[in-house]
């Protein structure tokens, strides 16, 4: 009896815009991260409409570039890269790695791996020169993604979450691009 492995398709876009149903399936990611306690800043799923803004939003936002991973050819969750405002000379060589989530039916494909090349690429694209990003103490695997992905911890902000009357630390990482 022959075994048959099935090979997933695993991509990371850049997305200027999305479809009704990328939106759609980006929202439900979302959704499913929150409650699995990945949520970027929410503690629990606000309604949809309020997710749909928010993606939404995040596409008229000139300092926000959006990538969205898929798998199989369904949005699992995404990236953003954050720029400084204009004003801010003095950290316009870096951005700031946020909303970098996978839905939990998504994990272990290689989405997070796609999606930090697509970013660390389109960061240099824009001419950055370091990645900087924040991550709950909680929040192991992200944690050990990030450290595998060869971001080095900077930090540690013992209340930088409050979530339930407890706060939560954050960890700092930051990553030079070569």
């Amino acid at each position: 009896m022959e075994t048959q492995i099935k090979k997933f398709n695993v991509k990371a876009e850049l997305c200027k815009s999305l479809s009704k149903i990328d939106l759609q399936e980006l929202c439900d990611a979302t959704e499913e991260a929150i409650l699995a306690g990945g949520g970027f800043g929410w503690v629990s799923p606000p309604s949809l409409k309020t997710l749909q803004n928010y993606w939404k939003g995040v596409l008229l936002i000139p300092e926000r570039i959006l990538i969205i991973g898929k798998l199989d050819n369904v949005v699992a969750g995404s990236a953003q890269l954050i720029k400084p405002a204009k004003n801010n000379e003095a950290q316009a060589h870096s951005c700031i790695l946020s909303t970098f989530f996978f839905a939990s039916w998504a994990r272990g494909y290689g989405l997070a791996k796609a999606v930090f090349q697509k970013a660390e690429l389109k960061a240099k694209q824009e001419g950055f020169k370091v990645i900087n990003l924040e991550v709950r103490e909680t929040q192991l695997r992200a944690i050990q993604l990030y450290e595998q992905a060869g971001y080095i911890k900077s930090g540690t902000n013992p209340k930088s979450v409050l979530i339930d009357g407890k706060y939560i630390a954050g960890y700092y990482y930051y990553k030079e691009l070569e």
